[in-house]
């Protein structure tokens, strides 16, 4: 199973023609095979330019399987601990939302695939599966 990041959604939605798009077009002939987290969603509904897009969004990925945090409180001191960990080894995490997304991949036992530095950094420090296509 896989959690899509918003770095590989947007690309998708854009019809950007790269590598981790076509994987994910081969992943979504099986749509149980995909999700994503509420804050992936929000990302992706934040970045659209009318209401129409909006609504045709919403729509979307209402539809799609979510992923939530198992333990909430737990979970989210999870998170901290990626970002001060990283922080500790003189990673830079730019959103703490990626911590989060990251720490649901580990929960729910899912890979993350994304086009992101941040989550190739991560997992140098905790054991985030990933899948990456970088500078594509």
């Amino acid at each position: 199973m896989y959690l899509v990041d918003t770095s590989v959604w947007i690309d998708y939605i854009n019809g950007v023609d790269t590598e981790y798009v076509a994987f994910l077009n081969q992943l979504l002939s099986n749509p149980l095979a995909v999700g994503l987290t509420h804050l992936i969603y929000m990302e992706i509904l934040q970045g659209v330019k009318n209401q129409e897009v909006f609504d045709k969004f919403t729509l979307y990925f209402s539809g799609q399987t979510f992923y939530r945090l198992q333990h909430q409180e737990t979970s989210y001191a999870a998170a901290a601990q990626i970002y001060f960990d990283c922080r500790r080894r003189g990673i830079t995490i730019r959103s703490s939302i990626d911590s989060l997304i990251a720490q649901c991949a580990i929960e729910n036992e899912l890979i993350l695939l994304h086009n992101d530095n941040a989550f190739q950094q991560m997992a140098s420090v905790v054991p985030l599966q990933h899948i990456c296509f970088m500078h594509q």
